[in-house]
């Protein structure tokens, strides 16, 4: 009895300790987490997750206090992210990813998977940036092309002081190979429709020839509808490959304590907005309880929140300087938005992509066409609201690195772009095509005709060729009519232009020596065209889309 009235004491001063530090003021819900508050967590194992950072370093600070609350409950605790923490704002993407290890190192973390975006600045950096890491990585279906071996370890079994052995590992979504830069990951390949099951089943039975307690899968997989087509999605690995206790899952942003029928999948959305946490019981050596704590007021660890703001002070102290001024909001929404349809802000991109080639007379001294422009929707990844704008507002739309690149392709060549581009529109998809100079219409009620899976250098992708063109009808270009055995001029992005995303068609004319990369960072074709043509005020010419693209639905 004196135990457990001691112990009760320690549980309300820490309560009162944590009361004390927020501040009156502090929007805190204490009946959505009062879990972590008022529980004894003695014999209990909790493993705290998160995916989808992008770049929203200040969060960890709120892992770190969070893993700390738990422990001072009695709770051992391990700290899992689920990939995409390396790209997504200045404070990560500036370092090319390294800054996110910093800090993920400063939180505490004990594992991690891969995310597409891990691959961004490519697989060299990737390597260099986790060899500083402190926690171990896992990806059970990336592979050496050269080896056949995984690129990181498959699997990880943790075994936690009370003696549990929990088994762990890691998938990545096979859209990577399209979703980055093609040319940056060439020696490497990964696993795909089937192969994609069969991997996953490997490291699940090799966990199970350790005798581990519960298997886990840290998967960036997603439940997003264009993953359906080809089953890369959470639920339909979990459908498919039999002894997976539970699935910490990332990728689609998706807020969820289940799959769609009840599967045991959790995921906290994105930005922190959610930390995930699962509780084990150390005796029954069962999942007793998994939820989301909602992180809006929590108190972070003044450690790690002082090391996010040495980064963060660091990288406005060159990029919060504003250049320009916008009397419009700027639209860089997934859904409805870049991915969904012709938003201003697309418009205001391609446009700026355009003018910064033909400004230069690098069109014309190269082959003499029509000019159009073209860019993936999945590119642009913020909005930007009216008012004053900076540089690093715009390196946040444009984070990737990307340059602006010129590919000369046919008219028949360009609708199957269009066609392949918005082949599951309305439903969002990161190649959407954001255009300017090309009249066109997509019917949404057709339904795709899909034709064979796309290949780059010989590896599948993760998209189809139209079969035929169904949906897209291009009416004019630039107001002359359209012709498709016409040569046109696009001006797109290296990723585009290498086949990234939906692009194949843009690869194969590329490859072909129809082509050339200008080397502008998109990011300063966009300022440059901001200050010069448009005198610093993106004004109300932008303050609509387009009218061009027209959706049938």
């Amino acid at each position: 009895m004196k135990k457990t009235r001691t112990l009760l004491a320690l549980i309300l001063s820490l309560v009162l300790v944590f009361a004390l530090a927020i501040p009156a003021s502090a929007d805190y819900d204490y009946a959505a987490n009062a879990k972590i508050f008022y529980t004894d967590f003695t014999g209990k194992t909790v493993i705290l997750h998160s995916n989808d950072v992008h770049g929203r370093i200040a969060g960890y600070a709120l892992m770190t206090a969070t893993k700390e609350s738990f422990e001072a409950g009695g709770a051992e605790v391990y700290m899992v992210d689920a990939g995409d923490f390396s790209q997504g704002t200045t404070y990560v993407s500036t370092s090319k990813g390294a800054s996110a290890v910093t800090m993920m190192n400063a939180a505490g973390y004990d594992l991690v998977t891969l995310g597409n975006h891990e691959f961004d600045f490519g697989y060299e950096q990737l390597k260099k940036n986790l060899s500083r890491a402190n926690f171990s990585v896992i990806c059970a279906d990336v592979y050496l092309d050269e080896t056949g071996e995984t690129i990181y370890d498959a699997t990880k079994v943790i075994e936690t002081e009370s003696g549990l052995k929990l088994g762990f590992f890691g998938m990545e979504t096979p859209e990577t190979a399209t979703k980055v830069n093609p040319g940056q990951i060439q020696e490497i390949s990964f696993a795909t429709f089937d192969d994609l099951y069969a991997s996953a089943q490997i490291a699940v039975d090799s966990l199970k020839e350790q005798e581990v307690d519960l298997v886990f899968c840290l998967s960036h997989l997603g439940v997003d509808a264009e993953s359906a087509a080809n089953g890369y999605r959470s639920i339909d690995l979990y459908e498919k490959v039999p002894g997976i206790d539970f699935m910490i899952d990332g990728h689609s942003h998706t807020v969820m304590t289940s799959g769609e029928n009840g599967e045991p999948i959790q995921s906290t959305g994105t930005a922190f907005q959610n930390i995930g946490v699962i509780i084990i019981d150390n005796e029954t050596k069962t999942i007793e309880d998994h939820y989301l704590m909602d992180t809006a007021g929590i108190p972070g660890d003044p450690i790690v929140a002082a090391a996010a703001q040495g980064i963060i002070d660091t990288v406005d102290a060159e990029y919060n300087t504003p250049f320009a001024m916008s009397e419009v909001f700027l639209n860089g929404e997934r859904e409805p938005g870049n991915r969904t349809e012709q938003t201003n802000l697309g418009t205001l991109i391609t446009d700026a992509m355009v003018w910064s080639v033909v400004s230069n007379g690098g069109v014309d001294e190269y082959y003499a066409a029509p000019v159009v422009g073209v860019t993936n929707g999945g590119g642009i990844r913020a909005s930007i609201e009216a008012g004053e704008v900076t540089k690093s507002a715009i390196n946040t739309v444009l984070p990737f690195g990307n340059t602006v690149a010129v590919i000369y392709v046919t008219g028949a060549e360009l609708l199957e772009a269009l066609e392949a581009s918005t082949y599951c529109t309305p439903e969002a998809v990161g190649g959407f095509p954001q255009t300017c100079g090309i009249e066109w219409v997509l019917d949404t009620t057709v339904e795709y005709d899909q034709g064979d899976v796309y290949t780059l250098d010989g590896k599948e992708s993760s998209y189809y060729a139209p079969a035929s063109i169904k949906r897209v009808t291009i009416k004019s270009i630039n107001g002359e009519p359209f012709d498709e055995a016409a040569t046109y001029a696009v001006v797109t992005n290296n990723f585009c232009a290498a086949g990234g995303d939906t692009y194949n068609v843009f690869n194969r004319a590329y490859v072909q020596g129809f082509g050339f990369d200008t080397g502008i960072p998109m990011d300063e074709a966009v300022m440059d065209y901001v200050a010069e043509v448009l005198g610093g005020v993106i004004g109300e010419a932008y303050a609509e889309p387009s009218a061009l693209p027209v959706q049938i639905r």
